[in-house]
């Protein structure tokens, strides 16, 4: 059984993790930035990610929101997003792909850079994530011990909270910031941009024994630069949470001209991922 039991800790995103690791395995996470390669289509694609072609795909889905200076994403987010602004994408269109998600039984968080969430108003965001049945944001850039606003809108709207570490992150900063997050901590394994990597990064199984050295009590996932199952199983043999976010986005690489051979080479994907994450704890 899992050793994540508190409730007030764990969330609804969190709950997701507990689950996934008292059946065996660590959670599926997979990243997809809505409005690429348009909205309409970005709404099949995380729906595609979590039925895989097997019918088991992503636990929870970070719906990503495009931003005009993305600081910590790669190449390939950075081309869809600046797509997805040229093509007019909004904000309020995050709340459409979470609804995507949920009708599909996965869990949808959010994945967005602060200033969007500033614009649109603190409160009203949390509010209508809430509303459309996201469980929470992963906010990368947005200390935790700098936002009294948003502990006080997630809490009103019991929504998830996650925050970033790094390998550069101090012992007690580490601390610090998992006593900040409800649902889970997003571990950063390198230090840069997001991106497909050839293979894993030998900081990763150290970021997380730090992360549980800090506090056991929350699930800690690993990010940036899982592309395959292989590299899924990997990872998951040791963290909670199996993070996939440039590898997705690669496989749209028709912008949209072929979305339905580009949907097949999505579920492939996912179906591998999620064998991966199937055989992590095996």
């Amino acid at each position: 059984m899992s050793q994540f039991t508190d409730p007030k800790r764990l969330g609804k995103s969190g709950a997701i993790v507990a689950r996934c690791l008292d059946e065996g395995r660590p959670a599926l996470v997979a990243y997809f930035p809505v409005g690429y390669p348009s909205v309409d289509d970005s709404l099949e694609v995380v729906k595609a990610v979590v039925e895989g072609s097997q019918g088991r795909g992503a636990d929870i889905v970070e719906i990503g929101i495009p931003y005009s200076d993305p600081l910590m994403d790669g190449l390939v987010i950075q081309h869809a997003t600046t797509r997805a602004r040229e093509r007019g994408v909004r904000v309020s269109d995050a709340f459409r792909a979470v609804e995507a998600v949920a009708s599909k039984g996965a869990t949808p968080m959010v994945m967005t850079y602060w200033n969007l969430v500033e614009a649109y108003g603190v409160d009203a965001f949390a509010r209508d994530l809430s509303a459309a049945g996201g469980a929470g944001i992963i906010t990368p850039d947005l200390p935790p011990d700098d936002c009294p606003e948003w502990f006080e809108a997630s809490d009103a709207h019991d929504v998830d909270r996650v925050f970033l570490i790094a390998p550069s992150s101090t012992d007690e900063r580490i601390r610090m910031t998992m006593e900040s997050c409800r649902g889970w901590v997003y571990a950063s394994s390198v230090m840069g941009v997001t991106g497909v990597r050839d293979k894993t990064s030998d900081a990763a199984p150290v970021i997380v024994e730090r992360a549980r050295a800090a506090d056991p009590t929350l699930p800690v996932g690993i990010g940036l630069g899982v592309s395959n199952g292989e590299q899924a199983a990997e990872i998951g043999s040791f963290a909670d949470l199996v993070i996939v976010g440039s590898a997705l986005v690669k496989t749209m690489g028709s912008d949209g001209r072929d979305m339905a051979g580009d949907l097949v080479k999505l579920r492939e994907l996912s179906d591998d991922l999620a064998a991966g994450v199937e055989r992590a704890r095996r």
